[in-house]
């Protein structure tokens, strides 16, 4: 069925021209497609010296690295006294089985190996009269260097993280884990972009059926770009419509290695220094590097003390605003006198005081993300400490409100994941005005809400809410909550299907 237009216009559906360039493969074709590109590149070389062997490079400059093109591919097709002698057909085999010293070579056949041989970083040699043509890869690889990870930091462990170049991502992984099992399958994403996209699992233990089903999903990715980390994340999660992450992702290759032995599928997508781990559920997200590197009864109080702020961020605006209006009971005599001889100059309802908190300690916090460090650092500071506080002696809110949302704010910050963590500061707007509408009963229906929306929710054929939803023997085997020491946790999660359940001996 055809997408109808704002002016009520049939619009086609998008074209996939299969292949992408039609026509004979000849070097005036080649300079067809590159007419109006500036960093396009050709010039004539002589095989052997010999000009009756003549043929013409193309290159595009910024994708090759000049000293490999000259000094290991165009010198010794120039100067091999083998090749000066060969007859055209024999160089041209020649050339294609060592006397170029580069290790990849191949024979393009079509106009779409050609051309996108060229854009990705190779030199291309066509012949006069030969239906064929000859790459070289000579690629820059310039690539970001080696950087500890900035928004996980690693306070005992490996300190590199993950850079946009896809193959150096890869290397990491490999270098961690050695096990030929690792493999690593690769398709094309982005018809524009033509973004490569590896998928990592571990053959033995990952589940078959969630690597065929990633596969998939990857395959039948339509878009023109793939550059940004949700053009990738909407196109192949199974729930668009939820504020909460539906896969986790990593910077740190050490982490994203412990996902694939868990029996998770990886993937990492060329230009974003980031690596996926799927299927995404909550347990992921409360999960930090510094878990299994410090000592487990450590790990495990963080832990719980992780999800008990997660639930004072959610709830604690939201309480004290049924307290108020609904219930004063379950306020101690002399703090509710407290709260009622600070609100008598506020001329704003309670509900208004914590939602205009609230924004305002989001507009801080954006500010202080999009603006550059320093200024950032400064605005969170006027923000927090100068607004605040004439807020309060200007009498627009009471110092208890203050109080609260700062509170529920620094308790958000203790979640790992900043996604999940926005996802709980926009449901806390919720529960703040069903709170202000029928107390806690009302809390009380939006949270049944809240734990029934995310009962629904699926993450490549996993329960989102594991590993509470959960076996109580799964739980026992340290996937929960408390951090058990290591060799107490001898299997891997059930919920993931793996096909090897055990961990160690």
């Amino acid at each position: 069925m055809p997408w109808i237009g704002p002016k009520g216009e049939a619009v086609p559906p998008h074209p996939r021209p299969e292949p992408r360039f039609e026509g004979d493969l000849t070097a005036d074709r080649i300079r067809w497609i590159f007419r109006d590109s500036a960093d396009f590149g050709e010039r004539p070389v002589l095989i052997g010296g010999d000009p009756a062997k003549r043929t013409t490079v193309f290159f595009l400059n910024g994708q090759v690295r000049n000293e490999r093109m000259n000094d290991y591919i165009l010198r010794p097709l120039a100067t091999s006294p083998l090749l000066r002698e060969a007859t055209p057909q024999a160089a041209f085999r020649m050339m294609t089985e060592g006397i170029v010293y580069t290790q990849l070579v191949q024979v393009c056949t079509t106009l779409d190996q050609a051309v996108f041989a060229l854009i990705n970083g190779s030199v291309v040699f066509a012949f006069p009269g030969e239906g064929r043509m000859i790459s070289y890869f000579a690629a820059t690889e310039e690539k970001r260097a080696l950087s500890p990870p900035e928004n996980e930091p690693s306070l005992k462990g490996a300190r590199d993280s993950f850079v946009e170049s896809l193959r150096t991502n890869t290397s990491l992984v490999r270098r961690r884990l050695r096990a030929p099992e690792l493999k690593i399958a690769e398709v094309i994403a982005g018809r524009q972009t033509v973004t490569p996209v590896d998928i990592l699992y571990i053959e033995g233990i990952t589940n078959p059926d969630l690597v065929a089903e990633t596969k998939r999903r990857l395959a039948a990715v339509d878009t023109d770009e793939l550059l940004q980390t949700a053009s990738l994340e909407e196109l192949i999660v199974d729930e668009v419509d939820t504020a909460f992450p539906m896969l986790a992702y990593t910077e740190r290759p050490d982490r994203f290695c412990a996902g694939l032995v868990e029996g998770r599928v990886g993937v990492i997508v060329d230009g974003i220094p980031l690596g996926y781990l799927l299927p995404g559920t909550v347990g992921q997200f409360f999960k930090t590097g510094q878990d299994r590197a410090q000592n487990w009864v450590a790990a495990s109080f963080l832990s719980v003390l992780r999800y008990l702020c997660m639930l004072l961020s959610l709830f604690l605006p939201a309480w004290y605003v049924a307290a108020v209006n609904f219930h004063p009971e379950m306020i101690p005599a002399r703090l509710a006198w407290s709260i009622s001889e600070a609100k008598t100059d506020v001329p704003f309802s309670t509900i208004f005081e914590v939602l205009i908190m609230l924004l305002a300690f989001e507009a801080v916090q954006e500010a202080g993300l999009r603006l550059p460090g320093a200024i950032g650092q400064t605005a969170s500071i006027l923000g927090g400490l100068v607004v605040g506080s004439a807020a309060v002696e200007a009498s627009i809110v009471s110092p208890v409100v203050l109080i609260v949302v700062a509170i529920a704010g620094i308790a958000g910050y203790t979640v790992p994941s900043q996604e999940f963590a926005a996802a709980l500061r926009i449901w806390r707007f919720g529960l703040a005005i069903a709170a202000s509408l029928g107390g806690l009963f009302g809390v009380m229906a939006l949270a049944a809400v809240l734990v029934y929306r995310l009962a629904q929710l699926e993450s490549f054929g996993v329960p989102y809410l594991t590993p509470f939803a959960a076996s109580g023997d799964e739980r026992a085997q340290g996937h929960g909550v408390i951090r058990w020491p290591t060799h107490w946790v001898k299997f891997r999660e059930r919920a993931l299907g793996t096909q090897n359940q055990r961990r160690q001996g």
